[in-house]
């Protein structure tokens, strides 16, 4: 390859690490709060199977709980139709206190995925940039310990989502879902 190709490649590819970098992390991140149950209040994404499916989600709940070697296993149980259906992920957590990193076995897919903001007993504030071998995409969503939220945090998630390079049309509050959910299914 020719070395000024190279040259701009490296710098493209530089471009979009500090680009990654520039998501904020929760100063002081305390990982033992932010085990427990969650709701999935809020989900903004310029990804093709957001786009895709945008329209059929609905609220689920998330139950993240700390593995003996820091790293943390979250359980999400989504409505499937008439039936609930149960995701598990490992975040292995990196160098930075709130930084984690996933792959998914399924799509093959790289995940970093960022703590931005919490207080931790009301709402937490999550990005995560999503690569493939083809193409990237930016998540954010907004969890909260309860189906409610204030307009206020709504506001701040829509906002950051905006931050992030989403559309309005990327950013989804996502409607609630009867109280099977409660039980996981």
């Amino acid at each position: 390859m020719h070395p000024t190709l190279l040259s701009l490649l490296g710098l493209a590819l530089l471009g979009t690490l500090q680009a990654q970098d520039t998501i904020p992390v929760q100063s002081d991140f305390q990982q033992d709060k932010l085990t427990g149950r969650w709701y999935s209040i809020g989900l903004a994404s310029n990804s093709n199977w957001f786009k895709e499916k945008k329209h059929l989600m609905k609220m689920c709940t998330t139950v993240i709980s700390a593995t003996a070697d820091g790293n943390l296993e979250v359980t999400s149980t989504y409505p499937k139709g008439d039936q609930c259906e149960k995701r598990n992920s490992l975040y292995t957590k990196t160098e930075q206190p709130g930084r984690f990193s996933y792959t998914s076995p399924r799509w093959g897919s790289k995940h970093i995925i960022r703590v931005v903001e919490t207080n931790y007993d009301e709402y937490a504030l999550v990005a995560t940039q999503i690569s493939k071998s083809t193409s990237s995409s930016t998540m954010v969503l907004l969890y909260s310990r309860t189906k409610e939220l204030s307009p206020e945090r709504m506001e701040r998630f829509t906002q950051f989502s905006r931050e992030q390079g989403l559309m309005d049309e990327e950013i989804l509050i996502l409607p609630q879902t009867g109280e099977r959910l409660e039980g996981q299914g």
